[in-house]
Order: C-alpha cells, then sequence, then structure tokens
C-alpha cells in the first residue's frame, strides 16, 4: 500500500485520528488543510478573501501536488470528493477510508471551531445538506468505511490502522468488511 487517504466532512476525525494512525504505522502524516495554510494564509483567510471557489481551486493544486510515495497517511478537506479530478487523483495515490458520523455528533465535534461555516444555515442544517450532497461521492471514492460516530480517537485509530492492514492484504480479493 502506499498511502492512507482519509475523507469525510470535517469532525469525522480527519486530522486528528490521521496523525494517530500515521504513528502507529510508524508512517508519514500530511493534511492537506495544513498544507494549503502553509502558503501563509488560514483557511477562514482564504475564504474571506477569495469564497469557497477560491479555496476550492488552491485545494486542488494541493491535491494534485501529493505524489505517490509509500507510507503516508493523508487527512483532505470535507469538501475534496467535490472535484474530479480530486476524486480522481485520491482514488491513484492508495486505499481510500471514508469516516462517518451522523450530522449530530459532526456538529458536537466542530463546536467552537474556527473554519468558516459553509451557509447562513444553523450549523446542524447545514451539516445535514453538506453529507446529502457529499455522501454519495464519499461513499463511491471509499474502499471502506470507518463509523467514528463513538470511538475516541486512539480507538479510531487502531481501528484504521486495522482496517487499512485488512485492505492491504485483500482478504484473497473479497470486499472489506465495513468497520
Amino acid at each position: 500500500m502506499s498511502h492512507l487517504v482519509l475523507i469525510g466532512p470535517r469532525g469525522s476525525g480527519k486530522s486528528s485520528v490521521g496523525r494517530l494512525a500515521a504513528r502507529l504505522l510508524g508512517w508519514e502524516f500530511a493534511d492537506t488543510d495544513a498544507l494549503i495554510e502553509s502558503g501563509g494564509r488560514t483557511i477562514a483567510e482564504v475564504f474571506a478573501a477569495e469564497g469557497e471557489s477560491g479555496f476550492r481551486v488552491l485545494e486542488r493544486e494541493v491535491i494534485c501536488d501529493l505524489q505517490p510515495v509509500d507510507n503516508t497517511v493523508i487527512a483532505t478537506g470535507g469538501g475534496a470528493v467535490l472535484d474530479a479530478a480530486n476524486r480522481d487523483h485520491l482514488a491513484g495515490l492508495g486505499k481510500v477510508i471514508y469516516l462517518h458520523a451522523t450530522p449530530e455528533r459532526l456538529v458536537a465535534r466542530i463546536a467552537g471551531s474556527n473554519r468558516p461555516p459553509l451557509t447562513d444555515a444553523d450549523p446542524l442544517e447545514e451539516m445535514r445538506r453538506v453529507l446529502t450532497h457529499r455522501e454519495p461521492l464519499y461513499r463511491a471514492l471509499a474502499d471502506a468505511v470507518l463509523d467514528t460516530e463513538t470511538l475516541d480517537p486512539d480507538t479510531a485509530a487502531r481501528r484504521l490502522v486495522d482496517l487499512a492492514r485488512d485492505l492491504a492484504r485483500n482478504l484473497a480479493g473479497a470486499p472489506s468488511e465495513k468497520a
């Protein structure tokens, strides 16, 4: 396996669980949002200056620059799957895992975040709308799904590592069991 790519909405655990899983595997960790911010502006500043469309351009550039170097866990932004070029590139990097949780859990996890909202809607309503649109994309791209709903980050990371190892073994060609 070259990379382990984590997708899912904000609050699903991509960054926190991904960082822990990389440590357990002895791998590198890359976060596409952090790579965008390494350009000198926060995500909130990019959204304020250029809107979501400007952010998505930067996100596409960062994702397309990711190279198929072995042993990296990659956490993507929640909307990375909206772009077909991103989906194609991410699928070619390694196994893709969708980290899933309910809208209620996701909103509770991101409460107090400095990330800009995508709409003026109530946070729970916004998350439901986002998931209605993105859920099919997450599922279509994913090689497997890890439900993080009731998991603390350490437990989720251990399950993610187990799932990644199962995918790497390919279990006699059978589809991976969804956790």
